[in-house]
């Protein structure tokens, strides 16, 4: 691996991070919507952190979400639990941002949230491993 990709990663997964630090602060200040778009952009960024490492990048969503489950989920690097909590988290950052009537809930936020930072840290000891 070289240096570009390994720092390509580490910067990705700062920027889940943040997005994951965002979200907790949204669902402090009621904004629970909001809170769930952070929460999905931290499992995305998580998601390209992993696949900067493989030189892989795609421009659509559903590509890096495709390809993280096939060659990591697929393959058993990661538990198929973490399928579940990225499709979870696509689906409610989906309703909230784009069904109008859809209000996400506070307890359906801090689960995800819950799960997120799951996610995050099995891919946290996966990308040390690797860095």
């Amino acid at each position: 691996m070289d240096e570009q990709h390994r720092a390509l990663s580490k910067h990705r997964f700062a920027q889940a991070e943040r997005s994951l630090a965002s979200a907790k602060l949204l669902i402090a200040n009621g904004d629970f919507e909001g809170a769930a778009n952070r929460t999905y952009y931290a499992v995305f960024h998580a998601l390209r952190s992993v696949l900067a490492l493989d030189k892989k990048d795609f421009s659509k969503h559903a590509g890096v979400i495709s390809y993280f489950r096939r060659e990591y989920i697929k393959s058993g690097i990661f538990p198929v639990e973490a399928s579940v909590i990225i499709g979870d988290a696509f689906d409610i950052r989906s309703d909230s941002d784009y069904d109008d009537y859809y209000e996400v809930t506070e307890e359906e936020i801090r689960s995800l949230l819950d799960s997120v930072e799951t996610l995050l840290g099995w891919i946290e000891t996966y990308l040390c491993e690797r860095w």
